[in-house]
């Protein structure tokens, strides 16, 4: 025994500069959004859900992020939402807090058509579209689900934000929605992938041009807490078209974003369904019995790829955790390098393996809200024309992770267990 001391001894001190290492925080804190002088800025808001006004899931609200950037100089003009009653009620709410003034004017439509006859003598400088994916692109008129069409007609100098995913309907029309904007408007248009203005995937992106990197893979992990989920569409494949599409879609775009377009025919994936016993799940917030079978989402999908630059690509989506925080986790790898991004959503960190050493850079990113990030570039390029980064995801782009997201819930049905 008393051989093993002095090896102990010795092994000790490398251990601990191993982990001194690995502790050597690189601390990246994000420059501040301050509001800055100038003209009013009216904002017409499609939408009074969730994603523009915020809820209890997640750090999502675009209306905040306008608030926060650009101050007293926001006028919100209108608010449309065919539920009225939802509507008046988060504008009561802002009127209880310190933006106040800037939804002091604001008028709650029932449609875009009323919204665009009211405004048509004094269009918005800004238009946000955040209402339900399945009541915008198309360009189909008949039921009114073609928002991007009515609004570019009625506002085409408007800067128009998209929020994701850019359709529930067939990949062909959003397509159509695309060369239309591309054809019709001659002004901003954006689309909500906020990930992609991480100051995290920021410095990834920014190490892998450095260093003159090719990517060979990508690997993303994404397991949501569901316990608090009770919004019932989201459970419905037929109306909100199941996780993938709704909700991974952020990982299958940052894994676009690294790693290229993708071979859509080289798409495998497997998934966990509803009536399989790994697929029970204890604490959800909707009736299930409510959901025709056929519509019940899986639990769990993983997929794997090609990309066309020959690199592959890996995706898993689960439907398991509780509580409130979800795991979430993109990989990137290249020749010598290993770039891990986790918690991107709310404590992003980066590790950073490199050639030469088996010990990991640690970045943390402190004060960073992609939101934010991405809001204010919108702001800044509508009303300047100028911002530190361009728009990160043009409505074409997002349209290519739309489609893939179908194509890895299409490959997945294929391969599901029938049920006994």
């Amino acid at each position: 025994m008393l051989a093993l001391r002095p090896l102990r001894a010795a092994a000790r001190p490398a251990a601990l500069h191993a982990a001194a290492a690995r502790r050597a925080l690189s601390d990246i804190p994000r420059p501040k959004v301050v509001p800055e002088p100038g003209p009013p800025v009216s904002v017409l808001i499609v939408g009074a859900g969730n994603i523009n006004f915020g809820s209890d899931e997640g750090p999502w609200n675009h209306s905040q992020r306008l608030e926060a950037k650009l101050g007293a100089r926001l006028r919100v003009v209108g608010l449309v939402d065919p539920a009225g009653e939802r509507a008046a009620g988060v504008l009561a709410s802002k009127a209880a807090t310190l933006a106040a003034p800037a939804y002091a004017e604001t008028v709650v439509y029932p449609s875009v058509k009323a919204a665009a006859e009211a405004l048509a003598a004094s269009p918005p400088d800004l238009v946000l579209l955040g209402s339900p994916p399945a009541f915008r692109g198309t360009t189909d008129a008949s039921r009114g689900f073609d928002a991007e069409v009515q609004l570019t007609d009625a506002f085409p100098a408007a800067a128009l934000f998209v929020e994701k995913p850019v359709a529930t309907g067939p990949v062909e029309e959003a397509r159509r929605v695309a060369e239309l904007l591309e054809a019709r408007k001659g002004s901003l248009v954006s689309v909500g992938y906020m990930l992609r203005y991480s100051a995290a995937v920021q410095k990834m992106k920014e190490i892998i041009r450095e260093n003159d990197l090719t990517v060979m893979m990508t690997s993303a992990r994404y397991v949501m807490a569901y316990e608090h989920s009770a919004k019932p569409a989201w459970w419905n494949k037929s109306i909100d078209c199941g996780p993938i599409v709704e909700q991974a879609t952020h990982f299958v775009d940052l894994s676009r974003y690294f790693g290229g377009e993708v071979d859509l025919a080289s798409i495998l994936a497997h998934s966990i369904e509803w009536y399989e016993k790994p697929g029970q799940l204890s604490k959800m917030a909707v009736d299930e019995t409510q959901i025709p079978e056929d519509d019940r989402i899986p639990r769990f999908t993983s997929a794997t790829w090609k990309y066309e630059s020959g690199a592959i690509g890996h995706l898993e989506h689960g439907v398991a955790l509780q509580g409130t925080e979800f795991s979430t986790e993109l990989a990137v790898f290249a020749d010598g390098y290993q770039l891990k991004l986790t918690d991107p959503y709310n404590r992003p960190t980066l590790y950073v393996r490199r050639p030469g050493s088996d010990v990991e850079e640690v970045h943390k990113f402190h004060d960073d809200d992609p939101f934010l990030s991405e809001m204010a570039t919108f702001i800044d390029l509508a009303g300047k024309g100028s911002s530190d980064i361009p728009v990160l995801s043009s409505y074409a782009d997002a349209v290519k992770t739309y489609e893939a997201t179908w194509a890895i819930r299409w490959a997945s049905e294929k391969t599901r267990r029938k049920r006994v």
